[in-house]
């Protein structure tokens, strides 16, 4: 009896330190098709590593900024893997708010491409790893283009892409000439405006912080696209991002879309795509600048200091950015569909650019993006797309706010430009930019 009594007693000891070493962890997601899929292949995680329990909350880009940006202000401790972009690591990372993070040899972290990595590092330290990377091209229709006795150019201007977006433009049919972004938002609306102002010769700020929106540039840049979005873009367009946009490309109702290269797995994709036979891919265009909008973006996976499961959360973030994941997506759904633009090995891979069209003009977008100059003038600021200062986040998003106005036809151009003006500079000297 004794014996038995032990024996209990040890079998019971067993499973409480089993029940102590199993970990759970909470990632806070966007709700954009990479994110969907590495949700999917969780059950491959969780087979390697039985002893994590993976949570997931999946957000609108909007609604997941909002949400881990409270957070991690507070140190909420909600969540343990946040899904977050090049605008805040650096900015976070320097305020302590995130995990250093180191690899083994395995990793390859020097397989990572330099300009991605260089966006999460902070004084030679890593502070997140990159899931997807991103910079921004056209993607249009090239039966449409055929039809219409348009051939696109190699590096196209707007004035161009002005003219054939109302040339293939057919209402009766359902196909709007062009689909942007609309939606409010500093990472929705304004990532497109913010990039076609640089291409137009607009910026943000001058050298000493002060607001530009009273300028020529921006008013050339904001009028061209309030224009093109009435003759050219979708109805309801003030509420459409990415993923409205996507889901109108593949429907076959945009003669073209600019937006992230990320999404050129998905518009090529028979399987979702109705026109994935039919895209053609070039250059974001500019207004004779030569600038052509220098968007270049992340999603990585961080994890903040408030979580409690910080090694469990590592092990997470290991297994879905290292080049193992990318090969299981490969097996799984096909070379063209893994996540881009992270590291050098991908675009070394044969497979990969047989099967992805669109590869080399992703890379090529890129390579030529310029974070450091982002805009044709000086500025105090790096950033493609945002600009990379704590205060941006409110007052892009604000901004945002008044240009999506336009787009629903609520506001002019001349008046929403005064507000932007009026509402910066009011931010930017409270800040103690402008003195």
């Amino acid at each position: 009896m004794r014996r038995m009594t032990l024996l209990m007693g040890a079998a019971s000891a067993f499973v409480i330190a089993a029940a102590a070493q199993a970990q759970e962890i909470t990632i806070a997601t966007v709700n954009n098709g990479d994110m969907i899929r590495m949700q999917a292949l969780t059950s491959e995680f969780n087979a390697a590593n039985p002893d994590i329990t993976v949570n997931w909350v999946t957000l609108e880009e909007n609604i997941l900024r909002e949400r881990i940006t409270t957070d991690i202000a507070t140190q909420g401790g909600q969540y343990d893997i946040l899904t977050i972009g090049n605008y805040e690591v650096p900015i976070w990372g320097k305020q302590g708010w995130l995990v250093p993070l180191e690899f083994d040899a395995a990793y390859e972290v020097d397989d990572l491409l330099p300009a991605i990595r260089g966006g999460l590092t902070v004084d030679g330290q890593l502070y997140a790893a990159p899931f997807y990377g991103e910079s921004a091209f056209l993607m249009y229709r090239t039966d449409l283009f055929e039809a219409a006795g348009l051939t696109m150019p190699a590096e196209p201007t707007w004035e161009f892409i002005g003219e054939a977006a109302r040339k293939i433009t057919d209402r009766s049919a359902d196909i709007n000439g062009i689909c942007l972004r609309g939606k409010a938002g500093w990472g929705e609306n304004m990532a497109l405006i913010g990039s076609m102002a640089n291409s137009f010769g607009a910026r943000w700020f001058d050298e000493n912080w002060t607001p530009q929106f009273d300028q020529p540039e921006w008013k050339a840049a904001l009028q061209f696209y309030a224009d093109l979005m009435k003759d050219a873009g979708p109805q309801g367009a003030s509420s459409a991002g990415f993923n409205e946009n996507l889901t109108l490309f593949q429907q076959g109702k945009c003669g073209m879309w600019i937006d992230a290269t990320s999404a050129g797995s998905f518009v090529s994709n028979p399987a979702d795509s109705t026109v994935a036979d039919k895209v053609g891919y070039t250059i974001f265009p500019d207004a004779g600048t030569g600038n052509h909008g220098n968007w270049l973006w992340s999603w990585n996976l961080a994890i903040p200091t408030s979580s409690k499961n910080a090694e469990a959360a590592k092990t997470f973030i290991t297994w879905a950015t290292d080049r193992a994941y990318t090969e299981l997506v490969a097996e799984k759904e096909g070379w063209a569909n893994v996540p881009p633009g992270t590291r050098t090995s991908l675009y070394e891979n044969q497979a990969y650019l047989d099967a992805a069209g669109f590869a080399d003009e992703a890379k090529a977008a890129m390579d030529t993006a310029d974070i450091t100059k982002p805009t044709v003038q000086p500025v105090p600021y790096t950033g493609g797309q945002f600009v990379a200062i704590p205060e941006f986040q409110g007052i892009g998003t604000s901004v945002g706010q008044i240009f999506s106005a336009v787009v629903a036809g609520q506001s002019s151009v001349d008046d929403a430009l005064a507000q932007a003006q009026s509402l910066t500079t009011r931010e930017m000297t409270r800040a103690g930019y402008i003195k």
